[in-house]
């Protein structure tokens, strides 16, 4: 078999280990399990749906990492990882699922091995991927070590995007663009809403003439009416109707990169209230748009948008975005900074954004979104070109 190539540069995945450790090193961890999928991947390269199985890569602050995964899922990390700088280890498949045995008696055996049994070991504890009882049999397993939370140690190392990681975005938003202007003409009375997300999905995958389409992290989110009250539903076998409006939040995706984008679409003539919440929700685009720039903090960004609602009377009481790039399931945000008042974070050049001021009142809802790249001069520089306005079918 050949050596596979790797999505990035040599150069590429040198930085990012190198900012890693370093930071590790800043926090006095000698090797850091790192089980969350989209860290594996951006540090590796490795790319697998095996995450409902225990894995990780080990990262020594010294030597090289090593993915470690189950033993059919190494046949993947054979092909998708950077070989050059990372060794693979593999568990026998009676650890999975076992009642008798856990994965991370394996793990924990693995790190005995390589001289790490009375290391301080770096876990990242809030995680959808590591597990209670996965903590509780390494506590057990390595009485002499001691397991500290670096929960987002490697996320933060992510938030400044290379040149090679924004063009990746920039082909997932043509694949953004392509799709959310399909759910606005396919949004017609009649239509049933599992034939529209149908019709996205297929339209993702299929991708563009110079980028194809992989899954997102999220699959489409696109209530109607009453029920758009609730950002995080996706779709049943209704009918859309008249005198309805729809947001659809989707994002393309290449290679795990992801550009979010959200379009909302009124079948009919839109209320005074809907009116009101589009202008409103333009007007504070802007003005975050403007207010992202290197140098300000994530609340400016924020604050800008807040005030705009204030004048507009409207109270929205959420964050207004969150990072974003390399994801997979069940989310496309990179869970660090957020674009609210108290999150005082400088915003560097290279750092991207879903910017999405959702409005979700009782009995509707609208949104309005860009995914946002920090330039090194200028106002924020957005990744889709889309008319940020809602669009009305009569």
């Amino acid at each position: 078999m050949s050596d596979p190539i790797p999505p990035f540069s040599t150069a590429e995945y040198k930085r990012r280990l190198s900012k890693t450790r370093a930071a590790m090193e800043r926090r006095g961890i000698d090797v850091m399990i790192v089980s969350d999928p989209s860290n594996m991947a951006w540090l590796t390269g490795y790319d697998g749906w095996s995450f409902y199985v225990h894995q990780a890569v080990v990262m020594p602050l010294v030597d090289r990492p090593y993915w470690w995964g189950r033993g059919q899922d190494s046949h993947g990390a054979l092909r998708t990882v950077d070989l050059f700088r990372t060794g693979i280890e593999s568990y026998p498949d009676n650890y999975v699922q076992s009642t008798e045995r856990h994965p991370m008696q394996h793990l924990a055996e693995l790190l005995k091995t390589h001289g790490l049994g009375s290391a301080r070991i770096g876990v990242e504890m809030e995680n959808y991927y590591f597990s209670a009882k996965a903590h509780a049999v390494l506590v057990e397993e390595l009485p002499n070590a001691e397991l500290v939370d670096a929960t987002a140690l490697v996320n933060w190392q992510r938030a400044v995007k290379s040149g090679e990681e924004i063009a990746f975005m920039r082909k997932a938003a043509t694949i953004s663009e392509k799709i959310s202007m399909l759910a606005v003409d396919l949004a017609e009375p009649g239509v049933t809403k599992n034939q529209i997300a149908a019709k996205i999905m297929a339209a993702a995958i299929e991708g563009t003439e110079d980028a194809w389409g992989d899954y997102p992290a999220i699959v489409p989110l696109m209530p109607s009416g009453p029920s758009a009250a609730a950002p995080h539903l996706t779709w049943n076998g209704d009918p859309m109707q008249e005198g309805e409006c729809t947001f659809f939040e989707l994002s393309g995706c290449y290679r795990r990169y992801h550009t979010p984008l959200c379009r909302s679409v009124f079948l009919g003539e839109p209320p005074d209230h809907i009116k009101k919440g589009e202008e409103a929700l333009v007007e504070g685009l802007e003005a975050g748009l403007d207010a992202a720039r290197a140098g300000n903090r994530a609340s400016d960004i924020a604050n800008a948008l807040g005030a705009a609602m204030e004048r507009a009377g409207i109270e929205r009481g959420a964050r207004c975005g969150y990072p974003i790039g390399l994801s997979y399931p069940p989310d496309w945000g990179e869970r660090t900074i957020s674009l609210r008042p108290e999150d005082d974070t400088i915003l560097e050049p290279g750092m991207t954004f879903h910017f999405m001021p959702g409005l979700w009142m009782e009995t509707w809802g609208l949104e309005i979104t860009e995914s946002i790249l920090i330039r090194e001069s200028g106002k924020a520089d957005t990744f889709c070109d889309l008319p940020r306005r809602l669009f009305v079918k009569n």
